[in-house]
């Protein structure tokens, strides 16, 4: 990505005090990296769960406000629990994510530091600034503890400046733009002003189907279940203007989570489905038909071949 030139965006606007850059949003699984990023595009684009380890893809989010375009890079939570194919694509997504960026936002719970955030903090490369974004302020009782936290995370690591937020708190997010405004090189845009994300429509529609997966079966299912589109076909509709046919298989490892996804009568099924749907119309702004399908494919986030045909690097 980094070796886009200033033509990336036809007719692009001059550099005139533009300023353009990527900041990587890093941390463990569930410290809410991807309600950050939801919130500082403006739209949701990536799937947010309280199911730990649901982001998988690195997905790549833009805002721009006023001269400065803001490009986030949404990381999976880095994996240390099992060495699975999956999760080796996983962590390598993040790596690739730390070494090529203006800015890392380095994402914790406010006063909170484990190992598993030690490991994602041992990957931030030197030279490259980080901010510590301390989230989830608004569930700290007690405020008083946070700047003894604070000057304990300085000296695990160097960080630019400490943003303790909120991630559902506007003007938090309002604050953070003004701080990572100051890292980002000044450089033509690389995206239209009112682009939001790269990822294709068909890609936001399996992880639309995927975030209802999981709200709907909570911790029965395991993470490895996936969610692989079939279909993604766009009619002209004299009455709806547009209309979108998806046909999408949700993979799971057992007989038993497809028996649990499909649920007494198809209810369970349907409810996804009803779900995904009704979000996906407002996404894409069309009528969606859309059809599910579950199979089965025992040890799949084992096997390398399998984990890329389903989209992973």
């Amino acid at each position: 990505m980094n070796d886009m030139t200033e033509d990336a965006v036809p007719g692009a606007p001059s550099v005139g005090g533009q300023r353009c850059g990527l900041i990587a949003i890093v941390g463990k699984p569930n410290v809410g990296k991807s309600t950050l990023l939801n919130a500082l595009v403006g739209q949701k684009i990536s799937i947010t769960s309280r199911k730990a380890q649901t982001t998988r893809h690195r997905i790549t989010g833009i805002r721009t406000i006023g001269p400065t375009q803001f490009i986030f890079v949404d990381t999976p939570g880095f994996q240390t629990r099992h060495s699975t194919a999956l999760n080796r694509s996983l962590n390598k997504t993040v790596v690739g994510a730390v070494g090529e960026v203006d800015l890392v936002l380095f994402v914790v719970e406010a006063g909170n530091f484990t190992l598993g955030d030690a490991k994602v903090l041992s990957l931030l490369k030197p030279g490259t600034p980080a901010l510590l974004v301390a989230n989830k302020l608004d569930k700290v009782v007690r405020r008083a503890e946070i700047a003894p936290w604070l000057r304990d995370m300085q000296q695990r690591h160097e960080f630019a400046e400490f943003v303790p937020m909120s991630a559902k708190n506007a003007k938090d997010v309002e604050r953070l733009f003004a701080i990572c405004e100051k890292f980002l090189p000044e450089q033509a845009w690389w995206y239209g002003e009112d682009e939001l994300t790269d990822r294709s429509e068909k890609f936001l529609a399996s992880e639309t189907v995927r975030e209802k997966l999981f709200r709907f079966t909570g911790d029965e299912l395991p993470y490895t279940s996936t969610v692989v589109i079939d279909k993604f076909e766009e009619e002209p509709s004299p009455k709806h203007g547009r209309m979108v046919r998806i046909a999408a298989t949700i993979v799971v490892e057992r007989d038993g989570h497809k028996a649990m996804v499909i649920g007494e009568r198809g209810e369970r099924l349907k409810r996804i489905g009803t779900d995904a749907r009704t979000e996906l119309e407002k996404l894409l702004g069309a009528k969606v038909f859309l059809e599910l399908w579950v199979k089965v494919r025992s040890g799949w986030a084992d096997d390398e071949a399998r984990v890329k045909s389903f989209g992973y690097e």
